[in-house]
């Protein structure tokens, strides 16, 4: 072709064989660019945080679509139809599992697809609430370092060719949950032994609590579905005063109300937002996973340390 050009441009002026020269770097980008884009992994993950794995964990290699997505309530997410398209179109479909997603098998059934679907809670050990899993795992670090090994495998099973980009990722990232966790374990330290008690929205930190040894009071229960009666009220109250609990949390995907009604009948500190089941956007407190643990453990660190 250059030599073609070369020999042309003999009967052209240099500024037609240029014109001509970028019409072809043109055409031959507008081909290459599709190829490139079909070469991504099309994964599905249910919520924000689960996103956020996979997307560390895939790098460029991955398009990542979130369903339940920043400061969303995956206890009560409804799914659009929209959403059934997405799940059709994708190679995996990542979720936490833990009956999480009671919505998940219905909308899987409805994409007309037997997707791929990984459950990147595999390995974990689940706390029990009564008759339920505990499905909150990620609020142990620890946790979060088996989900990450989970769907670096699932990503690597379905395209091989980009393993050792996936194992490479992964691994820098553990590396980061490494360091995470003993600022974790550090913050705590700086905290009295007996100031190590709050009240939380629903009780979505009871891994944390397991890990990290603070104790975790929740109104609600397991689900933000279910909610608070009067007498249930009067109990965390009471225990509140009884035990001098010095601080009361909210969460980002729940109703302010209650939580600021107790911190006014017993004085407790409202000590600001956890984040819990869910991210929140770019310009928010907890973008990311790492960004969300430390808020949370900056939070509790200044509410109960003094």
């Amino acid at each position: 072709m250059l030599r073609y050009l070369a020999n042309a441009s003999t009967g052209m002026d240099r500024t037609a064989v240029m014109r001509l020269l970028c019409l072809i770097s043109i055409v031959l980008a507008m081909a290459v660019l599709p190829a490139r884009a079909q070469e991504r992994l099309n994964v599905v993950a249910t919520f924000s945080i689960l996103g956020d794995f996979v997307q560390n964990v895939g790098g460029d290699r991955v398009s990542v679509t979130t369903l339940v997505g920043p400061d969303g309530d995956a206890h009560v997410y409804t799914p659009a139809p929209a959403d059934a398209r997405k799940v059709a179109d994708a190679k995996l479909v990542i979720v936490n599992g833990l009956d999480f997603e009671g919505w998940l098998s219905r909308l899987v059934k409805s994409s007309g697809k037997k997707a791929t679907i990984i459950t990147a809670t595999g390995g974990i050990a689940p706390r029990k609430l009564g008759s339920h899993a505990d499905p909150h795992a990620w609020q142990s670090v620890a946790n979060a370092k088996i989900y990450v090994a989970n769907i670096r495998d699932a990503l690597a099973a379905a395209d091989p060719a980009g393993a050792e980009a996936y194992r490479a990722n992964a691994a820098n990232y553990l590396a980061k949950l490494d360091a995470l966790d003993s600022e974790v374990r550090a913050a705590v330290a700086q905290i009295p032994q007996d100031r190590r008690k709050v009240i939380s929205t629903h009780e979505a930190f009871g891994y944390f609590a397991s890990a990290y040894g603070i104790e975790f009071v929740a109104p609600l229960g397991v689900s933000t579905e279910s909610a608070a009666s009067a007498r249930a009220v009067a109990r965390i109250i009471t225990q509140i005063r009884t035990q001098k609990i010095p601080a009361v949390f909210l969460e980002n995907i729940s109703d302010s109300r209650l939580i600021r009604r107790i911190s006014a009948e017993t004085g407790a500190k409202v000590g600001g937002t956890l984040y819990s089941d869910s991210l929140t956007g770019e310009k928010g407190d907890a973008p990311t996973y790492i960004d969300m643990v430390r808020h949370n453990i900056k939070a509790l660190t200044s509410a109960l340390a003094n």
